[in-house]
């Protein structure tokens, strides 16, 4: 705001009389005097300059001392934070040693799971920049790729197994497939067989049907009364919803709704029980039919009552789920000497294994990971996967170093004539052992 400026001259004078009117006036005293007040005057100001200058320096040296403290902690924070793990183990080494407890044993399969989803610090998997080699590449002309295979497939004369007692026939053989062992040399099984259900069936391949497996008459008439009480127990739930719905108000549109949504779904449950009924009365009908049935869940227990020297309980939801799990890790010796060769150059290159997630299929598995809603599991007439010659790669934790020197030994291995391969969708390898290291005769000619 603008003043007048003998109007502000007047008030400053005001100001200045007030603040000195116990003091004389310097032109009534000596000079000397009066030489003497401004320089103490000036003295005061000055060491009130420096005092205010020194404080000015000392908040600096706080706020850097307290930042320093700060910068300290965050780094401490981190570093702590990477070396948990290490640090625990360390810990954990002391109170044994001090209390004479033995240290657990780390497992050495999650130790290997661990490492394989290791943070890299940097882009992994699809957001990885790399360049992918033309040996990894789709052909133009996309057939030929699973033409390949399946040609491979049969001049080798491979039958693949239809459903778990088929499998488990051929592994009681021990002629034709092998176990891959959950962490072997240079890779680790990372999901084999997640998949399935534990539910013992028989795949019927023209109708893609599971029909359920029983022991003996006495499961089948079990399993054929539970139809039976179920049934009448939902035709009696339906009754029931339909007389609550018809007493229902018509302007009550949410209880309604609700009894109309709950009607739609026991139908569709009762639906179930009437089509498992059907198939069962048709599967089990003859007497040579149901005898054949039953000799495969034979199949199927007697492998289960000794699997190299471990039992598993079929009756048991999870340990039948774990007992089928396992059979999907078996493949063909070359299948495994691939992986082996793979796993043990990667782990060397980057000390980690090499992530497997797919090995040996049934006709009836791959129809399930279809209906689960995998792309890479396509319906053709010889899957890759159910020769047991094929594998594949996980390589979503993978940064692009890792992906492309696994990309560069799968690549050198096609162009030997010994694999065929692609790059998946969904962080895939799929690799695919040429038996006898070369091409069938059909595709080559």
């Amino acid at each position: 705001m603008n003043e007048e400026p003998g109007k502000q001259s007047h008030d400053d004078d005001r100001a200045s009389e007030g603040q000195k009117s116990h003091e004389v006036p310097a032109e009534k005293l000596p000079a000397s005097e009066a030489t003497a007040e401004g320089s103490d005057k000036r003295k005061g100001s000055e060491k009130r300059i420096g005092g205010e200058k020194r404080k000015r320096r000392s908040l600096t040296l706080v706020l850097l001392l307290v930042f320093a403290v700060a910068a300290s902690f965050v780094l401490y924070l981190g570093y702590v934070t990477k070396f948990r793990g290490h640090l625990t183990e360390q810990v954990e080494k002391i109170k044994a040693t001090i209390t004479g407890k033995p240290q657990p044993t780390p497992d050495p399969y999650a130790q290997a799971v661990s490492k394989v989803e290791e943070d890299r610090g940097e882009a992994v998997g699809r957001q990885a920049a790399v360049e992918v080699p033309s040996e990894l590449k789709q052909y133009k002309e996309a057939h030929r790729f699973l033409a390949v295979q399946a040609a491979a497939a049969k001049e080798a004369g491979i039958k693949p197994p239809r459903d778990f007692p088929e499998l488990a026939s051929m592994i009681e053989a021990g002629q034709e497939l092998i176990e891959a062992p959950k962490l072997g040399r240079g890779y680790v099984l990372y999901g084999v067989g997640l998949v399935a259900t534990g539910e013992l069936t028989h795949y019927d391949s023209k109708s893609e049907r599971s029909v359920p497996l029983f022991a003996g008459e006495a499961e089948l008439k079990e399993f054929e009364d539970k139809l039976k009480d179920d049934r009448a127990r939902l035709e009696a739930e339906l009754k029931e919803l339909g007389d609550k719905l018809k007493a229902v108000a018509k302007n009550d549109k949410a209880s309604r709704s609700q009894l109309t949504a709950d009607i739609k779904a026991k139908k569709k449950e009762l639906g179930g029980v009437n089509d498992s009924d059907k198939l069962v009365k048709k599967f089990y009908a003859a007497p040579k039919g149901k005898e054949t049935l039953f000799a495969e869940y034979e199949t199927l227990a007697a492998l289960a009552r000794d699997f190299g020297g471990r039992s598993y309980d079929l009756r048991d939801a999870a340990s039948a789920k774990e007992f089928q799990a396992r059979m999907l890790s078996f493949a063909r010796p070359a299948t495994l000497a691939l992986m082996e060769e793979l796993g043990a150059a990667y782990q060397d290159k980057f000390g980690r294994p090499l992530p497997v997630t797919s090995l040996i299929r049934t006709d009836e598995y791959q129809h399930r990971l279809r209906e689960a809603g995998n792309p890479n599991a396509i319906d053709i007439s010889v899957e890759p996967h159910t020769t047991g010659l094929a594998f594949d790669i996980f390589y979503h934790f993978m940064s692009a170093s890792e992906q492309e020197f696994v990309m560069g030994e799968i690549a050198r291995l096609k162009k030997e004539g010994r694999v065929e391969a692609i790059r998946e969708l969904r962080d895939h390898y799929h690799v695919f052992a040429l038996p006898g290291g070369r091409r069938a005769r059909s595709i080559d000619s």
